[in-house]
C-alpha cells in the first residue's frame, strides 16, 4: 500500500506539522500494511528541514513493518523550487528500516547521508538543481552491497554541484556496488565530458543501463558514446533531454541499440547557452 503525506499550505498555517501527521498514520491498523511511504511538502519546505519529523518517523518504525520504498522530499515546483528544498542527515531512517529497498530524497540543500550503511537496499535516487561534491563522496564511500540502481541528478554549481568530472569519474572507473545495473549520472551541465569519460569506463561491463539524459549532451559527447565498443552492450541507453543535432540523433536511430533520444533542445541563439532539464 501507498501512502502520500501533505502538509500544504493551509494546514501548516493551522498549525499541521508533518510530524502530527506521521504519528497519525502510525496509530492506524493500516500503517502496518504501508509498503510505500512518500513525504511531500511538509510545510514551508524552503525554510524548514526534515529534522523535526525524523525522528518521529524512526521512532514508530514498528509501526511500519512492510515498509519497503521511502521518499522524502516529493513536491512540485508550484510547492517549492527543488532547490530550495531543505534537507538534513537522513540515515537515521535507513537505519531505522533494515528492509528497505527504495530510498529517493529531493532537494540537497544541507543533504546528507552519513554514515550510508545498509545491507539491502537496491535503489537510490537523488533529485535536486546541484548534487554537493559532499553527498557525492559519501556515496561512492558507502556499504550498499544489494545496491542494483543509482541514478544521480547532478545539476549545475549554482544550485549546488561544486565538483567537476574527477568526482565522478570514481564511479565510473572504480565503481564500489558489485550488483549495479542502472547508473544514472544525469541534469549536468558537463554532460558531454561525463558521455566522454563512460564512453569505454569499466563501469559500463557491468551495466544494463546508462542514464545520461536531461543534460547538456551536445554531438561531441554523443559521438564518443557512438563509437564505443562497450556502450554496444548495453540494454538500454537514455539520452532524453539533449542539444544533439538532427544528423545525430537520426545515426542513433540508425544504431540498432535500445536508445532514447527524445526531447530535443536548442542551444541558446545568442551565446550558445545550454541548460540542464532541472536546475532551480
Amino acid at each position: 500500500m501507498e501512502v502520500k503525506l501533505v502538509v500544504d499550505f493551509d494546514a501548516y498555517e493551522d498549525g499541521q506539522t508533518m510530524a502530527k501527521s506521521i504519528e497519525e498514520l502510525a496509530a492506524k491498523p493500516e500503517s502496518a500494511e504501508v509498503t510505500e511511504l512518500i513525504i511531500g511538502d511538509w510545510g514551508g519546505a524552503y525554510e524548514n528541514s526534515p529534522e523535526d519529523f525524523i525522528p518521529v518517523l524512526v521512532q514508530h518504525k514498528d509501526q511500519f513493518p512492510k515498509l519497503r520504498k521511502l521518499f522524502i522530499g516529493d513536491m512540485e515546483y508550484d510547492e517549492c523550487e527543488v532547490s530550495w528544498i531543505n534537507q538534513t542527515n537522513l540515515s537515521p531512517l535507513l537505519e531505522a528500516f533494515p528492509a528497505l529497498e527504495s530510498f529517493y530524497v529531493k532537494g540537497s540543500q544541507d543533504l546528507s547521508l552519513e554514515p550510508l550503511r545498509h545491507s539491502r537496499l537496491q535503489e537510490l535516487v537523488i533529485i535536486c538543481g546541484g548534487l554537493p561534491v559532499s553527498v557525492l563522496q559519501q556515496i561512492y564511500h558507502a556499504e550498499l552491497p544489494e545496491l542494483r540502481k543509482l541514478e544521480l541528478y547532478l545539476g549545475v554549481d549554482q544550485y549546488g554541484f561544486d565538483g567537476s568530472l574527477k568526482d565522478v569519474l570514481p564511479f565510473l572507473n572504480n565503481n564500489p556496488f558489485p550488483k549495479l545495473t542502472y547508473l544514472g549520472l544525469k541534469d549536468s551541465e558537463i554532460q558531454d565530458e561525463i558521455a566522454i569519460a563512460a564512453a569505454n569506463a569499466p563501469v559500463i561491463e557491468q551495466l544494463e543501463v546508462l542514464d545520461l539524459s536531461q543534460g547538456t549532451l551536445s554531438d561531441k559527447g554523443a559521438e564518443a558514446l557512438l563509437a564505443s565498443e562497450s556502450i554496444k552492450g548495453l540494454k538500454h541507453l537514455d539520452l532524453s533531454y539533449h542539444y544533439m543535432s538532427s544528423e545525430m540523433m537520426q545515426r542513433w536511430k540508425s544504431s540498432g541499440l535500445s536508445v532514447n533520444v527524445d526531447d530535443q533542445q536548442e542551444a541558446d541563439e545568442e551565446d550558445d547557452w545550454r541548460y540542464p532539464s532541472l536546475t532551480e
